[in-house]
């Protein structure tokens, strides 16, 4: 079996924390009487979108996904389906799971006790950052294909993929086919994802490889957004209307070439750094080793960092952002991080003894 790709970890683990800073640092929580409502400070603040161009990393996570997949794959005996899927989809799904059910369970607690009109909103919101897991499970179910037209198909099957979701694009916008943005949020995750099997060749390539994909994401993202018709943003945001995320849109196209020229243009320097830098390969380590349950239990500790904070001063943050906002913006990064320690620890503690109980 190859080596693992201590960039390719890296990347999966580094794009998962920066939605769980993300979230943390730039959710803006509109409370009411009766629901709990998520809005961030792009649609107030001007110019902040360029850094979604950046920080919306969903592109690179299925990149990197593409990449497992088709190796994990192929280490099956060049085409044995069922391990891979069992395999795959049992890692994704149990800790998912868990905490869905911990969550239905705490709401139905809570509305048993004081039932607050609110407290389903606030449930739905904590659990939101797991829609990528139901897309990554499909992506995972039809790997198997997508791996077997990689073989026989290669490079024409990502440019399918890219004029099929203009195509859809088209579809949804011009010709009002609601159905056709739903069938993107398999096609350009898709694209993204079956990228990934190129990997390997692209690193091998000449540096100019990922130039090229950089350039030409960069450009197509500043010919997309300035027609005047899709968001600057690549996240949603209250005023427009639509968001590029959800479903996505040609814009994450773009977007997607470029953050995977932008990893390949950077990756001898990240490794330098991973191979010859102590603080480097500690917290890699660290953040390698904590990034998906972080990723799972993120809003959790942000729940648990804002009841703490009302029950203990009765202060919730501004609805807005304004300067209390943004100067408390590091008591968001903090609070809701020392939140979550103590449930990583749980969590590695409980997954420690399943393994043991399995040998």
């Amino acid at each position: 079996m190859p080596q693992r790709d201590r960039y390719i970890d890296f990347l999966r683990s580094s794009s998962l924390v920066v939605v769980v800073f993300w979230h943390w640092v730039f959710t803006i929580l509109i409370v009411s009487a009766d629901k709990v409502t998520p809005s961030n400070p792009i649609g107030f603040t001007r110019g902040l979108w360029v850094a979604t161009w950046v920080l919306q990393v969903m592109p690179v996570f299925f990149f990197v996904g593409g990449y497992g997949h088709r190796l994990s794959f192929d280490n099956y005996t060049k085409g044995t389906s069922r391990r891979f899927l069992r395999r795959r989809i049992r890692r994704l799904l149990g800790p998912a799971f868990g905490v869905i059910v911990l969550w239905v369970a705490i709401g139905f607690i809570i509305q048993a006790t004081i039932d607050p009109p609110w407290i389903w909103s606030a449930v739905i919101l904590v659990l939101s950052p797991l829609w990528f897991i139901a897309v990554y499970v499909v992506l995972v179910l039809i790997a198997p294909i997508a791996i077997r037209a990689h073989w026989k198909w290669g490079e024409l099957v990502p440019v399918w993929l890219l004029g099929l979701a203009a195509v859809l694009d088209v579809l949804r916008f011009s010709h009002q086919q609601g159905w056709a943005a739903w069938v993107n949020f398999l096609v350009i995750w898709g694209l993204a994802h079956q990228l990934g099997f190129f990997y390997d060749r692209f690193i091998a390539a000449k540096a100019r490889t990922g130039l090229m994909f950089m350039w030409s994401g960069f450009f197509a993202l500043i010919a997309l957004t300035n027609m005047g018709f899709y968001p600057r943003s690549q996240v949603g945001v209250p005023g427009e209307r639509f968001s590029n995320m959800g479903p996505p849109t040609l814009t994450i196209v773009a977007l997607t070439f470029l953050q995977i020229g932008l990893v390949i243009v950077i990756r001898p320097w990240v490794m330098d750094k991973l191979e010859t830098n102590q603080r480097w390969r500690r917290a890699f380590a660290w953040v390698n080793a904590n990034s998906l349950p972080l990723y799972l239990f993120h809003t959790t500790g942000m729940a648990i960092a804002i009841v703490a904070l009302y029950g203990f001063f009765r202060y919730l943050p501004p609805g807005e952002p304004n300067l209390e906002w943004w100067l408390t913006r590091p008591l968001w990064l903090i609070v809701p991080a020392l939140a979550t320690l103590p449930i990583l620890a749980l969590y590695h503690r409980t997954v420690g003894r399943e393994k043991v109980a399995a040998r």
